[in-house]
């Protein structure tokens, strides 16, 4: 293993001591997790989870959460440690993300961020608006009066409340729509007016990051190959058992995409090969829409036009150890 990055790292910059924060960013089925992995090894790093579906521990397997083999490997934190039961934020993981950007800054690791979400992602970087907790009463008036008008009719709403974030969503992002009709619902004030006041970026941080982008066919044909196997290595039965819990249905981990497509295929309402077709389209369709957010709302340092394999690990990993070892000037 190379030498911990904290020894060059540490260097001054501007009469100020950086910890450098490694990000491992891109589309889902983009290889992300498998790259941040080999980087941890390499440069004494921990992982972060940086993703909004991999925090439940209900879904390993739909999630494509790191396998226990691959978390032993180098230590992974945020993974798994909300219960389905439970709701995460942008905020609440961008509390826990700075802990644990802390912790291995003692420790002398370098933290990897691995994750596509960009909210997250832009929390982080960016400084997030701190936003008064919205009442459970009313984000479930949210998801009831969603489900019961339909995404079009909810989104014409929104725009009344709050037209710029009406604008910017589409009728089907039934968890965004969701959140920004029960924020000015419950504060009296638009997301998006909250959203423009937020809070400036860490202080004491350099992020270094690295986007991984693959062409859209490679990676419209990872993401089927990856779905399907999850069900063969159990995705159903995770399923089976997170929906016999009778879980609030507007919960994150509910929608998390595969959940709904399998419980159409339990519930008797379609067949397996048609969930898996619903699912893999589902998963493209968000891949576009990650792919969207990277171009116009993520710097990257270095990014790599191509799904990630071991087979090129050689060629990425001087440039990210440069990055990693290069002061903010």
């Amino acid at each position: 293993m190379a030498a911990p990055y904290g020894v060059a790292a540490g260097r001054m910059s501007s009469a100020r001591v950086h910890q450098t924060v490694l990000v491992v960013a891109g589309p889902t089925a983009s290889g992300k997790s498998a790259l941040a992995l080999l980087l941890a090894e390499a440069l004494g790093g921990v992982v972060i989870n940086a993703d909004s579906m991999q925090v439940y521990r209900d879904l390993r397997i739909l999630t494509a959460r790191p396998s226990p083999a691959d978390e032993a490997r180098v230590p992974h934190r945020l993974y798994g440690v909300l219960d389905a039961a439970e709701r995460g934020s942008a905020a609440w993981w961008r509390a826990a993300a700075l802990a644990e950007i802390a912790v291995a800054g003692r420790e002398r690791r370098l933290p990897v961020l691995c994750g596509g979400t960009g909210l997250y992602l832009r929390a982080l970087l960016h400084g997030i608006a701190d936003i008064p907790a919205v009442p459970e009463a009313v984000a479930r008036e949210a998801a009831e009066r969603y489900g019961r008008i339909g995404g079009e009719a909810f989104r014409e709403e929104l725009r009344r409340l709050d037209p710029v974030a009406a604008e910017r969503l589409f009728a089907g992002d039934s968890q965004r729509l969701q959140r920004a009709w029960s924020v000015a619902t419950a504060t009296g004030r638009a997301l998006s007016e909250w959203q423009a006041a937020a809070s400036v970026p860490p202080p004491g941080l350099q992020f270094r990051t690295v986007l991984l982008s693959p062409p859209r066919p490679v990676s419209a044909e990872a993401v089927e190959r990856r779905f399907r196997a999850m069900v063969a290595d159990g995705a159903v039965d995770e399923v089976t058992r997170l929906l016999g819990r009778g879980l609030d249905p507007s919960l994150p981990a509910l929608k998390a995409i595969g959940v709904p497509e399998l419980r159409a295929y339990l519930e008797g309402r379609t067949g397996l090969e048609d969930a898996i077709r619903d699912a893999v389209t589902a998963t493209r369709q968000y891949a576009k829409r990650q792919r969207t957010w990277f171009r116009h709302q993520f710097r990257s340092d270095l990014q790599v036009d191509a799904q990630f394999s071991e087979s090129g690990f050689g060629k990425i990993f001087p440039k990210v150890r440069e990055l990693v070892l290069t002061p903010e000037s």
